[in-house]
C-alpha cells in the first residue's frame, strides 16, 4: 500500500511540475468608467478572474514548461466608457519580461499600449475561443496577445523562434477583420494599432531587427555578468540596425515599442561604456527615440 501511495505522489509531483506557458498578471482599472457613468458595472469585477484564467490555464503551444519557466507578462486594462450595456471602450498595456541568465535581473522584452482594446462582455457571455472562427473581440484580443507574448519571448531565445506564434496571431487578425467592428484589426487609421503590430512582426524588412533582438538578449544580456563589454557591443549593433530599418520604415510600431520597453535599460548599460561608445549611443538614440533626447544627453555630459 505504501508503495502505491509513493507512486501516486510521484505521478502527482511530476504532473504538477508541468505548467502552461504564461504567468500573466491582470489588472482592470474601472475608475474612469464608474466616475462618468452611474450604471451598475459591478459585474466587471468578474473580468479579472476570467481573463487571468483564460491566459494562464490554456495551452498555447506544444512545448513543455515547468512552473519556473513560465513567461512573466501582464495585461493592464483601463475601462474608459460603456456606450451600451456590456460594450466597453478600453485601452490595455501588454508587458512581457524574462530573467537574464546568471543574474537576479528581469528585463522587459516587450511593452505595447493597445488604444482600442474594445470588447463586449456580460455575465452571461461565454468566454470561449475558437481557433479557426471569430467568436467575439474579447477572446480574439486575448488569444492575439497570448501569441504575441509567446512570439516576443521565443525571439529572445532563438533567431525568429516566435514565427509559429506570429502566424497564429496573424490568422486571428484575419478572422477578426471579417467579424469584428473594431477598426484596430484593420489596415486603416492608427499606424500603431494591432494590425500594424502583427504586420511589422511578419515584415521581411524587420527580420534583421528580430535577429538583433536575439543577439541582444542571448549574446548580450545573458552574458552580462561575464562580459559587459559584449553587452554594449550588441546594444550598439542593434541600434545601428534599427537606424537602417527606421529609414526604410519610419514610424514602425514594432520599433517604437522596443524603445518603450528598453530605453532606460539601454541608457543604464551604455552609461558605463567608453566615451566613444557613449557618443555613438547618444547619436543613435537621440535620432531613433527623440522624445527622450534630454535623458540620453547625460551620456555625453
Amino acid at each position: 500500500m505504501k508503495t502505491i501511495q509513493i507512486l501516486l505522489l510521484l505521478i502527482f509531483l511530476i504532473g504538477s511540475a508541468r505548467a502552461q506557458e504564461l504567468n500573466c498578471q491582470v489588472t482592470i482599472n474601472s475608475d474612469q468608467l464608474f466616475a462618468q457613468q452611474k450604471t451598475d458595472f459591478s459585474y466587471v469585477n468578474q473580468l479579472k478572474g476570467i481573463i487571468t484564467e483564460f491566459m494562464n490555464n490554456r495551452r498555447w503551444s506544444n512545448d513543455q514548461f515547468t512552473v519556473t519557466e513560465r513567461i512573466n507578462c501582464s495585461i493592464n486594462i483601463n475601462l474608459l466608457k460603456s456606450l451600451t450595456q456590456g460594450a466597453f471602450e478600453a485601452t490595455a498595456q501588454i508587458i512581457v519580461s524574462r530573467p537574464v541568465y546568471g543574474t537576479n535581473y528581469e528585463t522587459t522584452t516587450f511593452s505595447y499600449v493597445d488604444r482600442a482594446f474594445n470588447f463586449v462582455y456580460l455575465p452571461t457571455t461565454p468566454v470561449y475561443f475558437r481557433e479557426n472562427q471569430f467568436s467575439d473581440d474579447l477572446t480574439s484580443l486575448l488569444a492575439f496577445y497570448a501569441n504575441v507574448i509567446l512570439a516576443m519571448d521565443y525571439d529572445t531565445f532563438s533567431k525568429q523562434g516566435g514565427n509559429p506564434f506570429i502566424q497564429r496571431a496573424y490568422s486571428i487578425t484575419n478572422l477578426a477583420q471579417q467579424g469584428s467592428p473594431n477598426g484596430a484589426w484593420q489596415t486603416g487609421g492608427d499606424r500603431r494599432n494591432r494590425y500594424w503590430l502583427i504586420e511589422n512582426l511578419q515584415n521581411q524588412q524587420l527580420i534583421p531587427f528580430r535577429d538583433g533582438i536575439y543577439n541582444y538578449h542571448r549574446q548580450g544580456l545573458d552574458v552580462f555578468a561575464a562580459n559587459p563589454v559584449q553587452v554594449r557591443k550588441q546594444m550598439l549593433t542593434l541600434l545601428t540596425t534599427i537606424r537602417t530599418i527606421g529609414l526604410q520604415l519610419p514610424n514602425s510600431v514594432l520599433l517604437s515599442s522596443f524603445f518603450d520597453a528598453k530605453s532606460q535599460e539601454i541608457y543604464n548599460i551604455l552609461y558605463e561604456g567608453t566615451p566613444t561608445e557613449r557618443k555613438q549611443a547618444f547619436d543613435l538614440l537621440s535620432f531613433l527615440d527623440p522624445s527622450k533626447t534630454e535623458n540620453y544627453r547625460k551620456l555625453i555630459q
